[in-house]
């Protein structure tokens, strides 16, 4: 992408912040404004819980070189989320963006650690 110099900065700014939603909505992601972080008044590309996702694999993989979490623990890492999700769904409490983070970075860890398991068993 080529930029022109007589734009100004801010729609600049604009331009990629538009790229990136244009990306976050093709990962699945519902993007609701309400359940999504925002910075300097740009919403992520991805809701609260689907950046903590993406955060959790990048963990996951950098831990599994360091220690490996036993399979068991990472199923319950994994089930967090969804337990947050389903208190939610059935209406027990409301979750919060905060929960919803550090729900889907359980999870990407976990679940990033089992797929580096199973890929560490075939190339073995």
């Amino acid at each position: 992408m080529r930029w022109n110099r007589n734009v100004p900065a801010e729609n600049k700014v604009f331009i990629v912040h538009q790229f990136l939603m244009k990306i976050g909505s093709t990962t699945g992601c519902h993007q609701m404004p309400e359940r999504s972080f925002f910075w300097k008044g740009y919403q992520f590309p991805v809701c609260a819980r689907c950046t903590g996702l993406a955060v959790g694999y990048l963990i996951g993989v950098l831990l599994f070189f360091r220690i490996s979490i036993s399979i068991k623990i990472c199923i319950c890492l994994c089930f967090l989320m969804f337990f947050d999700w389903y208190i939610q769904f059935i209406g027990v409490f409301a979750s919060t963006n905060t929960r919803r983070f550090f729900s889907g970075l359980a999870c990407g860890i976990g679940y990033m650690q089992l797929i580096c398991k199973v890929f560490s068993i075939f190339i073995k």
